[in-house]
């Protein structure tokens, strides 16, 4: 595992509530920090609100890395996604849960409480937190993506 100086993020909408709470328990096993940014309860709401904090602390270095959850995922990166610094990716397998950290330099993991079961869920979780950005050629592609959020920002 690797060695995180700063907790993970953690947040979830009622969708992803419980798989949030399993990996919560999974991370406590290999006591690694995190701050939940929600929801605690399980209440429903809405995935870009708690998105935004989540991500918000990860890039301005209160938390080193997100882990988002929603009921497919897929809505939560879309909200993280919109957050500029931030690299997400919705994975459901674990080869792309490894090489979105090799090659992409993600930031942020998205998962699906109705997609993905909490054994899987903590492999992918395994899988994106032993994974480091290889750098090399693939700098090059993650730098392109800084310039189109800059390019994006001066519109």
């Amino acid at each position: 595992m690797i060695q995180l100086t700063k907790p993970l993020a953690l947040a979830a909408d009622h969708g992803g509530y419980e798989l949030k709470e399993a990996v919560k328990k999974h991370l406590d096993e290999l006591e690694l920090a995190y701050q939940d940014f929600g929801t605690l309860d399980g209440a429903s709401c809405d995935y870009p609100q708690i998105a935004q904090p989540a991500c918000n602390a990860v890039v301005n270095g209160e938390c080193s890395l997100a882990l988002l959850f929603c009921g497919t995922g897929v809505g939560i990166s879309m909200a993280a996604n919109k957050i500029r610094g931030i690299r997400a990716c919705c994975c459901s397998d674990v080869f792309s849960a490894e090489f979105t950290r090799r090659h992409n330099d993600a930031n942020a993991l998205c998962m699906g409480g109705r997609v993905v079961g909490a054994g899987l869920a903590c492999s992918l979780v395994d899988a994106f937190l032993n994974a480091e950005f290889e750098g090399e050629r693939h700098q090059r592609r993650v730098n392109m993506l800084k310039d189109i959020e800059d390019a994006q920002a001066a519109l």
